[in-house]
């Protein structure tokens, strides 16, 4: 899957959230899609990774201290 392919996919999925709404006013759009991505973003690099948190931050291009946080945040660990 290219870049364009995952960018098209995202304009598709937005353009049926706002079909959805009807016309009503959407709210916190940005947080709400960043949080829908970043959970199964960082369950996938995590699993590709074998839980190698050096390993998928690298990939990330993170820090491993902000990696542990976001994984903390979403639960993936304790």
């Amino acid at each position: 899957m290219s870049r364009r392919h995952l960018e098209e996919c995202v304009r598709d999925t937005l353009q049926r959230y706002f079909d959805d709404l009807r016309g009503t006013q959407p709210n916190g759009v940005h947080e709400m899609i960043m949080s829908a991505v970043e959970k199964p973003l960082l369950e996938v690099v995590m699993r590709q990774a074998d839980g190698n948190q050096s390993k998928a931050a690298e990939w990330l291009g993170i820090n491993r201290n902000t990696l542990r946080r976001k994984l903390t945040d979403h639960k993936l660990i304790k």
